[in-house]
């Protein structure tokens, strides 16, 4: 079966192709490398390069970079806001030169001062991270070890922290300016709005795909999935875990072929 240049098979990354925040499964991976060989593939996620370069590439020897621009031939980081297409940045959208340097302070004073409000089991290290495209609030902090990490996906499922955290921020944006989105198992994502996953969509539009699979598995309202599984440009897989995701696409496959 030749390769179908007018369909795309789109991933979410953490808990869709990979456990979060670890690497992909080797048996995943050899899907993957399949799957290459007859659709488009591509990533979108809400982390930065040096993370899912370091989660798609199951082997330590090779060269991680390379490796995911060559198995991929769409990489949207930062929820799209940085895009590559065949390892050449296509986009950039930068949130400290969209808002500026006061609003950018504004918030993270904001946050700052709401993380100081809540009481966890454990808070670590890394509560803030300014990425390109987005900020990154982690209450429990990215310092955490995956044992923490664990225990805090528990937490927050019964206690509510980062919904409760959103609301807050929510508060003192009633203008809308900005947006907020559960990403992976311990932070939010914050942008201005509008810029969220389905900004990688005009993209794929714009180089004639014509047929969009987006999998992914926060789908629900506050999730950073439920827009581009919404958009009525996507054909949308909700999925439970990497392993739901494989059961997935080989059911998929038998339709495609």
């Amino acid at each position: 079966m030749a390769r179908n240049k007018s369909r795309v098979l789109l991933f979410d990354v953490d808990n869709t192709l990979t456990p979060s925040r670890n690497k992909i499964e080797p048996h995943m991976e050899q899907l993957m490398l399949e799957l290459r060989e007859k659709f488009l593939l591509g990533v979108v996620s809400g982390s930065d390069l040096h993370k899912i370069a370091y989660q798609m590439t199951s082997c330590p020897n090779k060269n991680s970079f390379d490796e995911l621009f060559k198995r991929y031939n769409y990489v949207f980081l930062e929820n799209g806001l940085v895009a590559y297409r065949q390892a050449e940045l296509i986009s950039k959208k930068c949130i400290r030169e969209f808002l500026g340097e006061t609003k950018v302070q504004e918030f993270i004073n904001l946050a700052l001062s709401e993380l100081a409000k809540i009481t966890l089991p454990v808070k670590r290290g890394h509560f803030i991270e300014c990425r390109t495209g987005l900020i990154n609030v982690s209450p429990i902090g990215r310092s955490c070890s995956q044992a923490e990490r664990e225990a805090f996906v528990e937490y927050d499922r019964e206690y509510k922290i980062r919904e409760k955290l959103m609301t807050k921020f929510g508060e003192n944006y009633p203008d809308g300016e900005l947006s907020f989105a559960i990403g992976g198992q311990i932070s939010i994502d914050v942008f201005p709005t509008g810029w969220d996953k389905t900004i990688c969509l005009q993209h794929l539009v714009d180089d004639g795909i014509e047929e969009i699979h987006f999998f992914g598995d926060r789908i629900y309202p506050g999730g950073n999935d439920w827009g581009i599984y919404h958009d009525p440009r996507t054909i949308g897989h909700i999925v439970k875990n990497p392993d739901d995701t494989m059961r997935q696409l080989l059911e998929l496959l038998e339709i495609l072929d």
